[in-house]
């Protein structure tokens, strides 16, 4: 190839198209054959064409310019000497047919020349050699087929351009084949080649970011290269791009499925990151791919499997790959192979199984009652009872086991899941002799087994078999541990020793300071014992609040310690105890909603004793939480332990508790921050039962003003309820608040028709002295309800009241038209002690006060009223009759009268 030629270059500088360029360089290159000169005479060479067949002719012509190229083209290079051995010539020079366009000097030499340019004879073609090379093509483009090579989407018109720029790579020009590359890249885009010859020049300028970037684009442009994918993964992982890596060996996969290499290497990738499920995939497409002759690798792959999956919980799956290790390759299993399997079996309580393995592969001879063997045909069982009594049955009718034969050379690791599969078969007296000789082992070194041959006897109900391989473990120095006593203790439980029992939990406890379960069965141990105090030692605090801040679990099993705590105080009577049980678990539920309340849980000391106190706080006193969405998330989690429900009846029986203490206030705050948590809030139910409990806290705690704020949001959802708005009545009577007065106005103005809202409205005008207003408001409600006495008391009133006025026009009108109500309000309510007074009481404000006398007479004869749910001493009116009645008799100068009603009726 010669240097760049400058039509080459004026090209890549944009100064001539595409067609300019290639008219010039056919051009240059006719000039230099016409300088050359070759002596060959074109006649000379025509006859030498005529002699030759016609097949051989074709073959010259096209089959040798365009199949006898580099391997890269699909053909061999033994069939390229073939060609040239039978032509009778020799191949000089062999180059890409695509650089024979860009420059004549890597053209293929003239091959029809003269023999005597040769320098030796050559032989003629015959047509046996023209039908063997034949032959030989069609083997080798077959061969092309099935190989199923892309193809190139580079033009041909560009094809000159990529073989000038993987010359110019080849010289160490890099900056101009980069430059050509790019100048494809622009023309044609899907092109793979120009993206992978920029991968080799950036893989040898050693920047291997860029490198991977063409290279990968390469690849997709051209995916069926699986050893550029390859490449491609390992560059990579050299840059810690682990998934990359994953993904280009899941694309070699895709165009070599049976590559065990690749499907190895991504699983081990998968495992590195932590996908277990996919590498596992892996690697059962790695045993299906293996062949029958390499067991050794099937099992030992096997092996690697199924404690992989043991290690992920996954014991169906390890199972299943060791059954189908067993069965494919038996004459392989080792005992190594067999105690695996034994113990996913023992696992997976498919005790039954691991017995049949280790009697399959083990030569174990189990010896039978012959005299006992039936056959029955049992029905499909569809229980889990069902199950346990086919097998019972199962096992009864082959026969009741009198021996087991084990082999010597059994190791003891299988014998004892021997014993633990017959100790779940409910097989006991042929143990007696494995059972000894597994005793007169030191339990030092074989302690597991003596812990797994103990529970096993434990899960059958059989402690009195277990309690000695239980007490020599806990005798020993090396498993003297917390899981040991804790068995040791179960099982003395079991057996009903309870003081021993006590002294192993508090053992476990000693040991395991965190565990839990040991804690809540020594304190009920405990409290069955009769030792309250005791047990209640069991249940003390386990972990620090910084611990419970940070560590979920560690949250959920304080809960679960408190729960149980809370539980025994109750029983004991302990309330205030109880209530600082309560009040710490739901402070760990509502410890954002605390702090949006304003409300901080502190210890304080009182008449000797320490206790939790609910107090309000300013807010620069609390620690501020910047993500409070994120704290309530945190929240929810560690308190996941109990549902909402359980939250929700443990915040009513704080709330029960703390009102039977009469701490008010402190139900009262606890109520504003369950009201400002999420999950109470956003429930409506518990929202208003919240609601109501919060009005009956203030309205005890005599906070007034707070009762109203709640009492004012409950009448503004339900106006109609009469309960209400008696409770409204009975807080503003107790508040001294007049803010109540244009609430009621505006609720008229959405309710114009409500009754009580007009007596109210009625009531705050007259007290204001405001009588039109009022008279108007109770007019409205005696059109209402013209029945209803009250009203019409009202409506008397209110005229008494504009008629005692001092500058009034009308005066008599007013009071008849008063009497008349007020004698309708008699009429209505009938003559008892209420309705006299209320006639008196309005002749005495008129200055009638001979007939006020009579009238409050009158009503001193009459009972006080009986009225359902009030006490008799609360409607019993005679102390203020008798007080009315001395006034007058003192204003009339009789004071012995005044004297006697006063000692008479209102003595204490």
């Amino acid at each position: 190839m010669s240097e760049s030629s400058p039509e080459l270059n004026d090209y890549l500088e944009g100064k001539i198209s595409f067609e300019e360029f290639e008219r010039r360089r056919e051009e240059r290159r006719a000039k230099r054959k016409e300088e050359a000169g070759h002596g060959s005479d074109e006649n000379d060479a025509a006859d030498q064409d005529d002699a030759i067949p016609s097949t051989s002719k074709q073959i010259r012509r096209t089959a040798w310019k365009h199949q006898i190229g580099s391997t890269e083209e699909g053909v061999s290079l033994s069939v390229q000497k073939a060609f040239a051995s039978m032509l009778g010539e020799g191949l000089e020079e062999i180059v890409d047919e695509d650089m024979d366009e860009d420059d004549d000097e890597g053209e293929w030499r003239e091959i029809g020349e003269d023999d005597e340019d040769e320098g030796g004879g050559g032989s003629e073609v015959t047509p046996g050699d023209v039908f063997a090379l034949e032959m030989e093509l069609n083997r080798e483009n077959k061969k092309m087929m099935k190989e199923r090579r892309p193809r190139s989407k580079l033009p041909r018109a560009l094809r000159g351009l990529m073989g000038e720029a993987n010359i110019r790579y080849a010289r160490g020009e890099k900056d101009d084949a980069i430059l050509m590359c790019m100048e494809i890249i622009r023309q044609a885009p899907l092109a793979y080649e120009p993206f992978s010859t920029l991968a080799m020049i950036y893989e040898d300028q050693g920047d291997m970011e860029k490198a991977l970037q063409f290279g990968l684009i390469a690849a997709h442009l051209n995916p069926s290269d699986c050893e550029e994918w390859v490449k491609l993964a390992d560059m990579s992982l050299e840059q810690d791009n682990v998934k990359q890596a994953i993904i280009c060996y899941t694309k070699a996969i895709k165009y070599d499925q049976s590559n065990v290499r690749y499907l190895w290497e991504r699983s081990s990738l998968y495992e590195q990151v932590g996908e277990h499920k996919q590498a596992m995939d892996g690697y059962r497409r790695i045993l299906s791919l293996l062949p029958p002759t390499d067991g050794e690798h099937f099992m030992q792959l096997s092996r690697d499997m199924a404690k992989s999956y043991y290690e992920s919980n996954e014991l169906s799956s390890a199972i299943g790959v060791m059954e189908e290790a067993l069965d494919r390759h038996p004459e392989l299993v080792s005992h190594e192979c067999v105690n695996m399997a034994a113990e996913l079996y023992i696992a997976n309580h498919q005790y039954g199984k691991a017995l049949e393995a280790l009697i399959r592969f083990c030569n174990i001879m189990l010896e039978r009652d012959s005299s006992k063997q039936e056959t029955k045909e049992q029905p499909v069982p569809e229980t889990e009872e069902e199950q346990k009594v086919e097998k019972k049955e199962e096992a009864e009718a082959k026969g009741e086991i009198l021996e087991v034969v084990v082999p010597d050379d059994i190791p003891v690791d299988i014998r004892v899941k021997l014993m633990v599969c017959l100790i779940h078969q409910s097989v006991f007296k042929p143990l007696d002799p494995m059972l000894t000789s597994l005793m007169e082992q030191s339990p030092e070194e074989l302690g597991d087994l003596y812990l797994d041959v103990a529970e096993a006897f434990m899960d059958e109900g059989e402690y009195n078999s277990a309690l000695p391989l239980l007490s020599a473990l806990v005798c020993s120095e090396r498993y003297n541990l917390a899981v040991v006593w804790l068995r040791h203790a179960e099982c003395l439980k079991a057996l009903g020793h309870l003081e021993v029992a006590v002294k192993s939990y508090s053992k476990v406890v000693e040991m395991a300071p965190l565990h839990l379960e040991a804690r809540l069965a020594l304190s009920t141990l405990q409290q069955q014992l009769g030792r309250p105090n005791c047990a209640l030692q069991a249940l003390e605090p386990m972990y620090d609040p910084d611990t419970l801040a940070q560590d979920s679990s560690a949250a959920q099993q304080e809960l679960k310690l408190l729960l149980h705590r809370s539980t025994l105080l109750r029983s004991q009577g302990r309330t205030e105890d109880y209530i600082d049980a309560l009040l710490t678990m739901l402070s760990m539920l509502l410890k954002v909603a605390m702090v949006r309340a304003q409300v901080c849980l502190i210890a304080s000391t009182s008449s000797g004793t320490r206790h939790l106190r609910l107090i309000k706080v300013s807010r620069n006193k609390l620690s501020e939480i910047e993500d409070q969405e994120a704290a309530y998330l945190d929240v929810t989690g560690k308190t996941s332990v109990l549902s909402r429900e359980d939250w929700w009846r443990l915040l009513l029986q704080c709330l029960d508790a703390l009102c039977e203490e009469k701490r008010f206030a402190e139900a009262e705050l606890l109520v504003d921050s369950s009201l400002e948590f999420y999950s109470f809030y956003d429930d409506r139910a518990k929202r208003k039962e919240l609601e109501y409990l919060g009005l009956s806290a203030a309205f005890l705690d005599r906070n007034f003003r707070k009762a109203y704020d709640y009492i004012r949001l409950m009448l503004m959802c339900s106006v109609e309820r009469a309960q209400l708005w008696n409770v409204f009545n009975q807080v503003t009577l107790q508040s001294q608040d007049v803010r109540h007065h244009r609430f009621c106005l505006r609720l008229m103005l959405k309710n114009p028709e409500n009754h009580a809202l007009c007596l109210l409205n009625g009531h705050t005008s007259l007290v204001s002295g405001t009588f039109k207003h009022a008279l108007g408001q109770y007019m409205q409600a005696f059109r209402n309800q013209p029945c209803n006495p009250l009203h019409s008391l009202c409506v008397g009133l209110t005229f008494f009241h504009m008629a005692s006025q001092k500058f009034v026009m009308k005066r008599h009108p007013l009071v008849l038209q008063g009497f008349s109500f007020l004698w309708r309000y008699v009429e209505l309510r009938g003559h008892c002690q209420e309705s006299l007074y209320n006639l008196g009481r309005a002749l005495h404000q008129l200055g009638l006060t001979h007939l006020a006398i009579h009238y409050y007479q009158k009503a001193l004869s009459f009972p006080p009223l009986k009225l359902e749910g009030i006490e008799d001493d609360q409607v019993d009116l005679r102390r203020e009759i008798a007080y009315n009645l001395s006034l007058l008799y003192q204003a009339s100068g009789n004071k012995e009268m005044a004297r006697y009603y006063i000692y008479t009726y209102c003595t204490v």
